[in-house]
Order: structure tokens, then C-alpha cells, then sequence
């Protein structure tokens, strides 16, 4: 579309519209935009009778040429629809962008596709696009837009221009829309392959949304946290390998001579008593009622226990997530070797025997 656009015999002529053809928010534009630019509601209403060169997008949105929609006007519009403020309203939400979007936000499988998602296919080819508001709202679902009301909004992420739920919500989100399970383990295999974020992240985000007990969901975990420890471990082995530590013995048991086991841990230095461990374990979460309240978790009773039990041997444990691997990598190879710089200054460890596991 140029600033020429044609107009219908039957339409009233239209204020010239700055508008930028290669620019999507000004080839889509909400019924309060077209007022602010000069144009009345009976000259957009002329300008969408059949034939002429505008489409009727979306309620109070309005796509400026004639042709199918992209992808990216398909965004824009739903976005636009969802962000308008209630005809209560006296005054729009606060909107920093400017672009009319208020508090509304892309999430589920489009988010996911944002984000760089393969297993989400490509945005044009979306038949539905979710936008997430403030519970308040009372917004109906409407064409290709499926609005999703919370009482509790994530803060946003821009992806260029456009504000997008964060993971973890965008996955919870498009996990709900699907029911094929082999599609929910692609996307959350997807999520931790791809280092978008950890595996307790996305069972603490499935769990807040009530979906863990889904059949598509329950086998998806399991494998999720299988490929989130394979994970964690190639970023330690990286770790250990790029910032020259010496080379420990990995996965391994430890046992007190003709005593009982120790247990295992990711990383061992005998000549120094240090090892590592790893902590992938999923959060757990399950009272009725109260989303997000950790029970008592005894997978970590039994870490700490076996913790105390082996520094009290004189073994020094340290303790890594796969976020502080993956974020501060740095910082724990320097950890590691700073515990292993001190083992000459500590008491010489009790002796223990180091088995595979």
C-alpha cells in the first residue's frame, strides 16, 4: 500500500495517511488510531465495502490493503484487539511502546515460535494466536485471536517491537492448547535442549497451571528431566575441559572402606577430596489450593544429609544448578578451583573408595 491508496467510487476521500508499506503497525491499525489520524468511522467503514481496498481485520481492527494477512499482521492486529481499553475506560492502559498494545501479550505456541521455537512451526502458518491479558478484561475470543485471562501477568519480553510471555508462561500455555503428546514432549524436549530455560522452570511453570497430571503431560516431564540432566552434564564436562581444571572422575559412587555407601556424585578429585553435584531436581508442588508452595521435598533432605555426612569426612561438595552453568560458567570453574586450590590447606580427608555408577 502507498499514501496514493486508491480510493472506492463510493468513499468519501480519505486525510493523506503517513503510512510506510514495509512497516506492519501502519498497515494495521485500530479504530482509535485511524480517528487520531484523521480518518471517521463512515470513511473506514467506505473504505472495507466489497472491493475496496481496506479489510475488516478484527473487532475495531482494520488491515490498510486488500490482500491476505501475514503472520506479522495477523500479531499485530491481535494484539491491537486485545490491548484496547475498555469502553468503561476514560483513558487507555499505560502502553511504553506506543504501538497500542496496552497490557496484552503474545504467549503459547506463537511465543514459542517468537522465541525461536522449531518444534512450534512458523507463525504464518498459526491457526490461532493466544494474547494474554489481566483477568479484569472481559475480552471475547474471536477469529484466529484466543485470549487468555490471569490474575497474574508476567512481565513481558520484547522480541523486536512485540511483547511476548515469557517462556516458561508460553509453554504452560501452548501445553494447555495441545492434547498430542508426542507435540507436548517435542516442545518441552525443545525448551531445555535449546537452553531456553531449566527443567525446574518448566515443571514450576506446568505445575502452577494445574497440567502435570495430563496424560500428554506426565511421560513429557520424565523425559524433560532425563534431557535436562544429560544436559547440565555436557555443560560441566565443557566447563571443566574449556577452563583447563584437572580432569576428575565423573559419575562415580563413593564408599567408606567396609561401610555403607556415600553416595554418588557428577564429579570427584580424589587427590583433593572435592566433588560436584549436581541439582536438577524438579520443584515439588502439589496442595490443593495453594499454587507455587514448595511440600518438603525429601530427594533434598537426603542431598543435604549425604552432604553433611561427606564434609564431615572432609570432602568438600560443591554444589551447581544448570542455570549458574549455563549463566555464570566463569564463575564456577572458579569456585571448583579455588576448592581445589584450599585442599592442600585443609586436613587430610578420611579415605573413601570410589566405585562407577
Amino acid at each position: 500500500m502507498t499514501q496514493n491508496t486508491p480510493l472506492s467510487p463510493r468513499s468519501p476521500r480519505l486525510p493523506r495517511l503517513p503510512l510506510r508499506p514495509e512497516d506492519v503497525t501502519q498497515r494495521v491499525l485500530s479504530a482509535a488510531q485511524l480517528r487520531a489520524r484523521g480518518v471517521s468511522a463512515a470513511q473506514t467503514s467506505a473504505q472495507c465495502l466489497p472491493g475496496g481496498p481496506w479489510q475488516h481485520l478484527l473487532p475495531g481492527v482494520y488491515l490498510l490493503h486488500p490482500g491476505p494477512p501475514t503472520g506479522q499482521e495477523r500479531l499485530h492486529g491481535a494484539l491491537l484487539y486485545a490491548g484496547r481499553p475498555p469502553v468503561s475506560a476514560r483513558r487507555a492502559p499505560a502502553d511504553p511502546s506506543g504501538a497500542g498494545y496496552g497490557e496484552a501479550m503474545v504467549t503459547g505456541t506463537a511465543a514459542l515460535a517468537l522465541h525461536g521455537f522449531g518444534a512450534a512451526g512458523d507463525l504464518g502458518a498459526l491457526h490461532r494466536i493466544d494474547v494474554l491479558v489481566p483477568r479484569t478484561r472481559r475480552l471475547r475470543s474471536t477469529r484466529f485471536v484466543e485470549v487468555l485471562r490471569t490474575a497474574s501477568m508476567p512481565g513481558a519480553v520484547r522480541v523486536g517491537e512485540v511483547p511476548v510471555a515469557p517462556v516458561e508462561r508460553a509453554l504452560a500455555d501452548a501445553v494447555a492448547g495441545t492434547a498430542d503428546a508426542a507435540d507436548v514432549r517435542r516442545l518441552l524436549t525443545e525448551a531445555v535442549r535449546g537452553g531456553h530455560c531449566e527443567p525446574a522452570a518448566v515443571v514450576r511453570g506446568l505445575s502452577e497451571a494445574k497440567l502435570l497430571g495430563r496424560p500428554a503431560v506426565v511421560g513429557a516431564v520424565d523425559a524433560l528431566l532425563a534431557e535436562g540432566r544429560a544436559v547440565a552434564e555436557s555443560w560441566l564436562y565443557a566447563m571443566v575441559r574449556e577452563h583447563g581444571l584437572p580432569e576428575p572422575l565423573w559419575n562415580v559412587e563413593l564408599r567408606l572402606p567396609g561401610g555403607p555407601r556415600l553416595g554418588g556424585v557428577d564429579a570427584y578429585w580424589p587427590d583433593h577430596a572435592v566433588a560436584v553435584e549436581l541439582d536438577t531436581r524438579a520443584p515439588r508442588y502439589g496442595v490443593p489450593g495453594r499454587r507455587g508452595r514448595a511440600e518438603e521435598d525429601p530427594q533434598w533432605s537426603a542431598y543435604a544429609a549425604k552432604r553433611e555426612h561427606l564434609e564431615r569426612l572432609g570432602v568438600t561438595v560443591v554444589h551447581l544448578t544448570p542455570r549458574k552453568l549455563r549463566e555464570a560458567v566463569d564463575q564456577q570453574a572458579t569456585v571448583v578451583r579455588t576448592a581445589l586450590m584450599a585442599a592442600a590447606d585443609r586436613e587430610p580427608a578420611a579415605y573413601v573408595m570410589v566405585l562407577p555408577r
